[in-house]
């Protein structure tokens, strides 16, 4: 004989609905919509027929379908470039927190540095009538969004500005970080200085080298031009750009890293380089104060990033008329012994 489902069996899939309360307590859809939704007109006996039946079927009043008939999602879309990355997790979190504190939920997506994908994930989300987006931008082209900004649907830009609209964007100062820090490496001596960077297509990459290249202009310095490399961030090409600069007839005595990722490489390579070399990397990261020597970098404030962004994203859908803003925040060098190393000359 077929088995038959118990009772208490979840039903997935399946859940329970108002009319389901309904037919359990013995009472309208209407009574028992305004218990679930706090409305007066029901006796306290009627409330608590309808409170044991919604408590025995386990009904979760459906937000979706209710905020869909008000017009309204509460909810704001983040579109990162890899959630993996230990830079977004604050920036996550203090967008996630602002979002919280205007009772807006947070539903987030990693584009993986892939301009099709971030186009599709922010779309996906404009979908499902997201109130607003938050798009770290892996592309550099965002006409697509122009009829989802037109409809009323907030966004504002971090890290990089966006391609081809006018939008707002918060950024942190990626030249004047990368400026002072090798700044910081030429007024420790260091001459031939290389720099390993991300996607040259990349806003912060090219900020960054520009930075560098501007440091060493202003010491009167020259950049030969196997002292630069944009790419990938994959560890094998890092790796490799770095051990081409740190070998051959005049190798660099020190190196600037362009972002966390490239850093962490760099960090290995050097650790099997028989010759100390003086290291400055662009963003923290976990633990690069108790490596010895500790890591010197030019560190940016990922949490402001996220809440000065949502910040400006809820003024816009409080009804703001404002024109759209480049916000910039600044870095600051932190000092750990890395960056203090002198040239080797032996």
């Amino acid at each position: 004989m077929p088995q038959t489902r118990q009772p208490s069996e979840p039903r997935y899939g399946n859940r329970p609905t108002m009319k389901d309360v309904a037919a359990r307590a013995g009472v309208g859809l209407k009574t028992v919509s305004r218990v679930v939704n706090g409305e007066p007109g029901v006796t306290p006996d009627t409330e608590r027929r309808v409170q044991e039946a919604i408590e025995a079927l386990g009904f979760r009043r459906n937000d979706s379908a209710r905020v869909l008939r008000k017009g309204r999602t509460a909810t704001v879309g983040l579109v990162l470039e890899d959630l993996a990355d230990p830079f977004y997790g604050p920036l996550n979190r203090a967008v996630e927190e602002v979002a919280r504190t205007h009772g807006a939920l947070l539903i987030n997506g990693s584009s993986a540095q892939d301009p099709d994908r971030e186009r599709e994930l922010a779309l996906a989300l404009c979908a499902r009538r997201v109130d607003g987006l938050i798009v770290i931008p892996a592309g550099d082209d965002h006409r697509y969004l122009e009829p989802e900004i037109r409809a009323g649907v907030a966004t504002v830009f971090v890290d990089r500005p966006a391609g081809r609209i006018d939008a707002d964007v918060v950024l942190s100062d990626s030249f004047g970080g990368a400026r002072d820090g090798v700044a910081h490496l030429i007024a420790g001596g260091h001459r031939r200085i290389g720099f390993i960077g991300d996607h040259p297509r990349i806003h912060t990459a090219t900020e960054r080298l520009r930075g560098y290249r501007a440091a060493m202009a202003g010491a009167g310095l020259p950049v030969d031009g196997s002292w630069v490399s944009l790419g990938s961030t994959g560890p094998a090409r890092v790796a490799a750009a770095a051990r081409a600069m740190l070998t051959g007839p005049d190798p660099v005595t020190a190196l600037f890293a362009g972002n966390n990722r490239v850093t962490v490489t760099v960090v290995r390579v050097l650790a099997e380089h028989p010759h100390p070399v003086a290291l400055v990397g662009f963003d923290d990261f976990e633990l690069a104060d108790l490596l010895r020597p500790g890591v010197t970098v030019v560190a940016q404030d990922a949490a402001a990033l996220g809440r000065v962004a949502t910040d400006r994203l809820f003024q816009r859908l409080a009804g703001a008329t404002l024109p759209p803003a480049r916000i910039e925040l600044p870095t600051r060098l932190v000092p750990r012994g890395s960056g203090e190393l002198p040239p080797f000359t032996g």
